[in-house]
Formats: C-alpha cells, structure tokens, sequence
C-alpha cells in the first residue's frame, strides 16, 4: 500500500520520529492508557511520527486462547484509539496489532500506521517466529506475499516489517526498492543469550546495507531486550532507549539519505536484486533449502 499523507517532499525534508517502548500487557484499556501517554511525551518532545512495539494492543506469555479473544479487526477500537490520537496531534502513529484470522484459533501479526484520518498501510508479519524454541505460527497465521507497505509523511517514504522480519535481508531491500527512506519496526525480541547482540547488529546491519534509517521500537525486559532505538543510513544511533518504559527521538534528515548514497552507492552498483512480479515478493521455491 502506498499511501501519502503529506505535501511534496521539501529539498530539506526532516522529520522528528519517536520510538515508544514498553511492555503490552493482556490488557488492551491499559495498553491504550499507556500509549497515550507515550504519544503524549513523544509529542512534547517535537516527535511527528510515533513508533511503538509489536503486539502493542494485547500480549501474553505464554500465548494461549486469549490472544484470538482479544483480537480486533482493522476498524476495531484500538486502531480507532490510534486515529484519535494521531488526529489530536497530527501525527502518525505505528503500532502492532493482534488481528482477528481467518478461523478461531489463530491471529495475525499486525502492524498498522495510522494518520489523522485512519489507516495508511498495514503489514502482517511474514516471517514467524519459529526459532530459538518458540513457535509462533501454532498461533499467528503469517502474512501474505503483497506489495511492500510503504507510505509517506513529512516529506519521507517509510516502510513497515515486524520484529523477526530483521533476520531476512530480502524483506528490507524490497521496502528500499519501493522507495523507503527508513524502515519502522516494531518488535517483541525475546531475551535470550547473545538476542540483544542479534538485535543491535542486525538493526545496523539493514540500515547500512539498505543507507537508509532504520527506527525500531521493543519490549524492555524482563521478556524483551529493550534497547529500542533509531539508526542512521550509516548504521550510527542517533537516538534510545534502555531498559526502561521511555520515549526516544531523532530528526531523520532526507539529505542524509542522499549524502551517504552518493559516498556509499552500494543500491546503485549491486548485481543481485530481489526478484519481484507486480511489485510483488516472489515466494521461494518449495524444493528450497
């Protein structure tokens, strides 16, 4: 979905973008309590657009029956909750959602990007969580192979992936090709040993390799690592957040983007590309390894 929401892009386009982290409980009326009240700071402190965790509307661990109880529709009161507060700051809000599936059981992994007047895209998780001793898909149903979610805001294009999504190159170079100039993840990324290693370098990793800026946004401990941040095209922190339930913000500056791909033009001088039909991300051959 491409969805713009704003004028034509100014030579001097900057953004100030926040990423809100904290731990969503199974609890959606607190959930929304605490959103605000990030929203809330993130707008104090100059931010336009908000990115929160995954998951941000309902979560439990272990995962059980009422994660399919709790999930909500696109036109549900969570993404209803977000509109009002984009419109109430003219902002854009960015959050995981737990959708309501196709059967009873199951749910999708959502992320909506939500502006003053609804929904601007939606990105349901393509690669779940089967790793590390977790199994995600016994209970979220993955995401489509469609046209990468990319809108724009205050001059810049964004692109939505979610959390595990990280862990595969492909679905950050797809997003840059359909224009991104920073990719919005948000995540729940488990604890576990070496995790917040993964997390870091694999966050730099796509903001070098793609020069774009990556902001991403986590559950803190004790079953996240925390250490929600935004990267820039050179793969630098210019803005996080620790361990604890806070709000961190940077001005994303589209000539960074330029500056950097004229030193680094690795897009331009690749030889490989991921291969796409109709804008669409080829599914892998199924006597793949």
């Amino acid at each position: 979905m491409t969805g713009p929401i704003a004028g034509e892009r100014p030579a001097d386009a900057s953004l100030p973008v926040a990423v809100a982290q904290f731990s969503p409980a199974a609890d959606a009326a607190a959930n929304l309590q605490t959103i605000t009240a990030l929203v809330t700071t993130a707008v104090s402190r100059g931010a336009r657009l908000v990115v929160l965790p995954e998951y941000s509307s309902f979560f439990i661990d272990p995962f059980d029956s009422s994660l399919a109880e709790n999930a909500e529709p696109l036109d549900g009161p969570f993404v209803q909750a977000l509109t009002a507060l984009a419109r109430e700051h003219d902002i854009v809000v960015v959050a995981g959602l737990v959708e309501r599936a196709g059967d009873d059981r199951r749910v999708r992994n959502t992320v909506v990007a939500v502006g003053s007047d609804g929904l601007v895209a939606t990105y349901r998780k393509l690669h779940l969580y089967d790793a590390f001793g977790q199994r995600e898909s016994d209970w979220i149903e993955a995401g489509e192979l469609v046209p990468p979610q990319v809108f724009s805001h205050g001059g810049l294009r964004f692109g939505l992936m979610t959390c595990y999504d990280l862990r595969f190159p492909e679905v950050a170079r797809t997003l840059v090709d359909a224009g991104a100039d920073a990719i919005l993840v948000p995540a729940e990324w488990v604890r576990g040993p070496l995790k917040e290693h993964h997390w870091r370098t694999l966050l730099h990793a796509r903001a070098i390799e793609n020069t774009v800026f990556v902001a991403a946004a986590d559950h803190p401990p004790p079953l996240g690592v925390g250490a929600s941040m935004i990267v820039d095209p050179q793969g630098v922190e210019i803005a996080a957040v620790g361990t604890a339930t806070d709000v961190a913000v940077a001005h994303l500056d589209l000539d960074a983007v330029e500056r950097v791909r004229r030193v680094n033009p690795a897009l331009r001088l690749r030889r490989f590309r991921v291969v796409a039909a109709d804008g669409i991300p080829a599914p892998l051959d199924s006597g793949s390894a």
